[in-house]
């Protein structure tokens, strides 16, 4: 919130207020009906100032993420949860009232509330979480794979330069780059990503940029693999991973219990924290 002209907010804004106005409809139904959540007949009357006023209201979430699923558990306290497709859908029905909140990982949030100045972060923090990759639970050699790659990116400096050319004061001074003399003659390696997730995942352009994007490309570099990366709805990941449709999913996923019953996880590449958007 606080690098309202670095580099991540500029590259991000003509984006993210395309994906944010293609959200617009003439009706609350149409609304709820393009982003898969159910439909709101009420504008939202409530007011949400922290954690503690969240029992009883209604919670905006994209589909499938740790913010859905931490809000679930509100909805035994009386909370309605809507859940869309894309994160932006939500701040769009934030922004007409339709819902209370939105509960979200920090870095989308701040991108959100610097091009909507009617809309801040609480500062009270939600939830803590760490991002890994996902991959099938049969696939533990590939995931070896990985962590030794990261394990290296980790090392040299290449994985903070990457996060570094995102966020913070050099922001855009550090694009990753592949090595000229890169052999990728071990074949493609198919990556399952939600494209709606900046700085981690986002369209520059027809490309799909941001954090994961380069460390997926570093990643595949230090092991000889072309990278294929596939866009598709949060909630579709997991199975995308587990019916062999891709080798891996990289979307800031969080590490839990519940996804653990499904695929495996790499170490961890991130921490991050969940907050909440309210308007102002």
């Amino acid at each position: 919130m606080k690098n309202s002209k670095k580099f991540a907010a500029l590259v991000l804004s003509a984006a993210m207020m395309v994906a944010m106005a293609g959200c617009g409809s003439d009706s609350n139904t149409s609304d709820a009906a393009s982003s898969g959540s159910s439909a709101v007949s009420e504008t939202s009357t409530g007011k949400v100032a922290g954690v503690d006023d969240l029992p009883g209201a209604k919670i905006g979430v994209q589909l499938g993420t740790t913010g859905d699923i931490y809000a679930s558990d509100y909805e035994e306290e009386g909370s309605t949860v809507e859940r869309y497709n894309k994160a932006a859908d939500a701040v769009m029905a934030l922004k007409q009232g339709m819902i209370d909140c939105v509960i979200i990982d920090s870095q989308p949030a701040s991108v959100y509330v610097e091009q909507n100045d009617d809309l801040k972060i609480l500062e009270e923090p939600f939830a803590d979480e760490e991002y890994a990759i996902c991959v099938a639970k049969d696939n533990s050699e590939l995931k070896d794979k990985l962590n030794s790659a990261l394990a290296e990116l980790k090392e040299d400096g290449t994985f903070d330069s990457i996060i570094s050319n995102y966020i913070g004061e050099n922001a855009g001074n550090s694009p990753y780059e592949s090595p000229a003399d890169t052999d990728r003659s071990n074949g493609t390696l198919k990556m399952a990503t939600n494209a709606q997730f900046p700085p981690y995942e986002y369209y520059e352009g027809e490309g799909i940029v941001g954090i994961d994007a380069d460390v997926a490309q570093a990643i595949c570099d230090r092991l000889g693999y072309e990278l294929q990366i596939e866009d598709m709805e949060f909630d579709s990941i997991i199975t995308a991973v587990t019916t062999g449709q891709v080798d891996f999913g990289m979307a800031g996923m969080t590490v839990t219990e519940d996804r653990l019953q499904s695929v495996d996880f790499t170490d961890s590449y991130a921490t991050a924290t969940q907050v909440i958007i309210v308007k102002k």
